[in-house]
């Protein structure tokens, strides 16, 4: 994040490791949002690789484990998503110009937030520290709407409900039913 700042980009911590930082609990991995470009963040790092360039993502290298696999931290451009045909995966992704653009698009309130290590500022603009604090599992948004998008995302839900010992809000609760189309075409 310090040398994306130094770039001149924003750079934030997002999703999980925010999360499992504010419970606490151990942190698996770290995902940055940026607004830098896939091009610029290869040129600001040495040891870079294009997992997801065509989505925003790509992957700076930090090291090999003891096994010789490279390890590293995902870093991808702010977004936004098109419409979910295949209630998978987004039709298209296009580049958004702030990091709360980018969390609007994201499944439940406890990962759409945004951490600036280097500022030291917490972005929440929809509630997930609140959240966090009742041990509520609550859909950004709209649940039926969050959910048609990706089939995938009620079990998400149900299963950090499980992980994490937290309440489903109502509103996802009564959304899961209505979205069974979505998931059967997963």
């Amino acid at each position: 994040c310090e040398r994306l700042r130094a770039g001149g980009h924003d750079a934030f911590l997002v999703g999980g490791c925010v999360r499992d930082l504010l419970i606490p609990r151990p942190i698996a991995d770290y995902d940055i949002a940026t607004s830098a470009h896939p091009q610029q963040v290869q040129g600001l790092f040495r040891h870079t690789a294009p997992i997801g360039i065509e989505h925003g993502t790509v992957k700076v290298l930090t090291g090999r484990d003891a096994t010789g696999v490279w390890q590293g931290v995902e870093v991808t451009t702010f977004r936004g998503e098109g419409p979910y045909s295949d209630a998978r995966r987004p039709d298209s992704v296009h580049c958004v110009a702030t990091i709360e653009e980018d969390l609007a698009r994201r499944d439940l309130t406890i990962n759409a937030i945004a951490y600036d290590p280097v500022g030291d500022r917490l972005v929440d603009p929809h509630g997930g520290e609140v959240d966090l604090r009742a041990r509520l599992v609550r859909a950004v948004g709209d649940a039926v709407e969050r959910f048609r998008e990706d089939g995938l995302r009620p079990m998400r839900a149900v299963r950090l409900a499980a992980v994490l010992s937290f309440d489903v809000h109502d509103s996802v609760r009564r959304a899961i039913p209505m979205v069974l189309d979505s998931f059967r075409k997963v």
